[in-house]
C-alpha cells in the first residue's frame, strides 16, 4: 500500500480561496448614503459580498466630480488575498486582481498601504458603504485578518469573534460588532 502525506494539512475553511488571478479591474460604487460602513452592518448582520486583503496601487487626487453629494477620490487596489465572494448574478466577481472605487477622500491612505476591504452587493453590483469598509492594515499577519477569517467561517456568526473585540476598536468598529453580538444572542434566545 502506498499513503501520501501532505505537509500542509490544516483543515481548509471558507475564507481560504485560491484565486488564479486575471489582469481586470473590478469597479464597486459607493454608497455613500449608506448610515453605517465596514464588515459588520445592518440590523443584524447584512451578508458581505467580497471581501479581500490588497495594496493600494493608485489614487487620484479628490475631486467635485460626484456634485454636491461626496467629495470623489479614485483609487485601485490590487488583491493579494480573498476571503469571500458571493455570486450576486450577472455583475459577479471574475478573479479580477484590481478593484477601483472612488470612495478613498478622508482614508489617510497612500500607495502601497495595505488594506482589508468588506463589500457589499446593492441592485446587483458590488458596493463599498464608506470609510470603514476600506481598512489600513499592517500585512497579512494583522490581527484582524484572522478574525475577519473566523467570521467568514463561521458564516457571519458575530458570538464567534467577540473575544476580538478590542481588535476592531482600533479601527472604530467595535461598538458596531457588540451591536450585531447582542442582536444574534437576541435571535437565538428567542428560537
Amino acid at each position: 500500500m502506498l499513503f501520501s502525506f501532505s505537509c500542509n494539512s490544516r483543515k481548509k475553511g471558507k475564507s481560504d480561496i485560491e484565486v488564479l488571478f486575471t489582469p481586470d479591474t473590478l469597479t464597486a460604487g459607493y454608497t455613500y448614503w449608506w448610515p453605517e460602513s465596514g464588515p459588520f452592518i445592518g440590523e443584524c448582520s447584512t451578508e458581505l459580498s467580497l471581501v479581500f486583503r490588497g495594496v493600494v496601487t493608485q489614487l487620484k487626487e479628490p475631486t467635485d466630480e460626484a456634485g454636491p453629494l461626496y467629495t470623489s477620490q479614485d483609487g485601485i487596489i490590487k488583491l493579494e488575498q480573498v476571503y469571500k465572494i458571493k455570486d450576486i448574478g450577472a455583475n459577479k466577481y471574475t478573479n479580477q486582481n484590481y478593484f477601483k472605487t472612488d470612495c478613498f477622500n478622508g482614508l489617510d491612505l497612500k500607495v502601497g498601504d495595505a488594506v482589508l476591504v468588506s463589500c457589499y452587493d446593492y441592485e446587483g453590483d458590488y458596493t463599498i458603504p464608506g470609510k470603514k469598509s476600506i481598512l489600513k492594515i499592517s500585512g497579512d499577519s494583522d490581527p484582524i485578518i484572522k478574525s475577519i477569517k473566523k467570521y467568514i467561517d463561521k458564516d457571519q456568526n458575530p458570538i464567534k469573534i467577540r473575544k476580538d473585540i478590542k481588535l476592531w476598536e482600533k479601527h472604530f468598529l467595535d461598538s458596531a460588532l457588540e451591536k450585531q453580538i447582542r442582536c444574534k444572542q437576541e435571535m437565538l434566545k428567542n428560537n
